[in-house]
């Protein structure tokens, strides 16, 4: 399938950028996540790590909306890095992102299952298989599965919807959060905070998530091309998400620590939605919070189909992948094949089960750290050998905030590794981004093969 000349359609204003951003960063692990923090890192180590990850994020976004100014093209980062690091470092963001992006599609995708199985218990019906000792029927798989092909049409239809869907969807989920903290200050009581920092292990642990926990702001840098304000607002849209963000959180921890005593929050599977039942002393506020839980997990879901599918399509775009990536319908002005290829994995995903959503938020963290560290290098280098590019919006002090930026996505590297206490996984994690590399080459490879097969038959 050939490339057209269809462009992406205009239609996000600053309420709808934010939407998409906010609901993208906040998705399902407000409601299954704050629990496990508070029990690694205590409440202090906790909000430590979120805090660290958001100041990553914010000195990293700084140069994003600079560079978003600058090269208003979907893709964002794509751009960017090509720039600065040339094709083969182009590729490697464009991949390592889209890996992110599309990992934590396929993580909501599960999250969906496991939500509705809890707000509707049922009998499970027609057993596949287990994986990590979880058994997998096809009753709970159908719930991501549907869900995958559900936002996949809506996305194919139009951005302008999807974001108007993500604003309702995000009050929704705001109310039910704002009603799971007052919960907790009203009837908790701070003799179940347990400690305020436990180990270097445990804080390692929290920070080891904590990038994935704001993956999602560089949104706004993907769908640039579609959006309807002006370019020199980047920076505050994105900054203001990712400081809203950040405050959400650090309220959903202290809720939690809150609301009920360690014990109650150990032995929960969703911590949130049983704390609340708790301390409200009611079963329907578990329901509710899985309500809300649901709307994250959609509107993260929305987000990630639209900033992997715009990545794809720039690097159909690029030739870095086969060119029907890079096809966008000529009614509705989306990037159809690489929306069908997003929903494709993620409606793959429930297949493996609840064990999976760890190793695909692990690698998935992994992959958003590096590429941050590349984007950051290449804002060095473009305002080194280009001092004087034209762009909308410009950093203050902005070399000591890119340095600043690379420090800190080094710091978060370390933890990845094998030297660190809170390393990867070997073999689920570490298979997982190697299958990821090969698939590219693959791609890669036919993509250069049929450009090769093209320019041949044209001489």
């Amino acid at each position: 399938m050939n490339n057209n000349n269809h462009g992406l359609k205009r239609a996000l204003g600053r309420v709808e950028v934010f939407a998409l951003a906010f609901g993208t960063m906040v998705g399902w692990g407000w409601i299954r996540l704050p629990g496990v923090w508070l029990t690694q890192a205590g409440i202090l180590g906790s909000i430590i790590s979120i805090a660290v990850g958001g100041f990553l994020c914010i000195l990293v976004g700084l140069t994003y909306a600079e560079l978003t100014s600058a090269f208003p093209l979907a893709g964002g980062e794509l751009a960017f890095s090509y720039r600065g690091l040339g094709y083969l470092g182009s590729w490697v963001v464009g991949w390592t992102i889209s890996f992110a992006y599309i990992g934590i599609s396929a993580f909501e995708s599960i999250a969906l299952s496991s939500a509705f199985h809890y707000l509707i218990p049922s009998k499970s019906h027609l057993y596949i298989w287990s994986i990590a000792g979880f058994d997998i029927y096809f009753s709970w798989a159908a719930i991501g599965i549907v869900g995958a092909i559900v936002l996949s049409l809506l996305n194919i239809i139009g951005v302008k919807p999807v974001a108007v869907f993500q604003i309702f969807l995000l009050m929704v989920m705001i109310f039910t959060g704002i009603i799971f903290v007052l919960g907790g200050i009203s009837f908790g009581t701070m003799d179940n905070f347990g400690p305020e920092i436990t180990n270097i292990k445990g804080i390692g642990s929290v920070l080891l998530v904590a990038p994935s926990m704001y993956l999602g702001f560089d949104i706004i840098s993907k769908s640039a091309e579609e959006m309807n304000m002006p370019m020199k607002s980047i920076g505050k849209v994105l900054i203001f998400s990712i400081v809203c963000v950040g405050l959400f959180y650090i309220f959903i921890i202290i809720g939690t620590a809150l609301s009920a005593p360690s014990s109650i929050r150990l032995n929960s599977s969703m911590p949130t939605a049983d704390l609340a039942a708790f301390s409200f002393d009611s079963e329907k506020m578990s329901k509710l919070m899985m309500v809300g839980g649901i709307c994250g997990v959609i509107t993260s879901w929305n987000g990630f189909i639209v900033g992997a599918s715009r990545i794809l399509l720039a690097m159909g775009r690029a030739k870095m992948l086969p060119g029907f990536f890079s096809w966008v319908h000529p009614k509705y002005q989306t990037p159809v094949c690489s929306i069908l290829f997003v929903g494709l994995i993620s409606s793959v995903a429930p297949l493996f089960g609840e064990f999976a959503l760890i190793w695909i938020l692990n690698t998935s963290a992994f992959c958003t750290v590096l590429v941050y560290l590349l984007v950051t290098i290449s804002f060095l280098r473009i305002r080194k050998k280009e001092p004087n590019y034209q762009r909308a919006y410009t950093i203050k002090h902005g070399v000591i905030t890119g340095y600043g930026a690379v420090c800190i996505a080094l710091f978060f590297l370390f933890w990845y590794t094998p030297f660190s206490p809170s390393a990867l996984s070997w073999p689920q994690e570490w298979l997982l981004i190697l299958f990821w590399i090969l698939l590219g080459i693959f791609f890669a490879a036919i993509s250069h093969f049929l450009d090769f097969q093209k320019k041949d038959s044209n001489a």
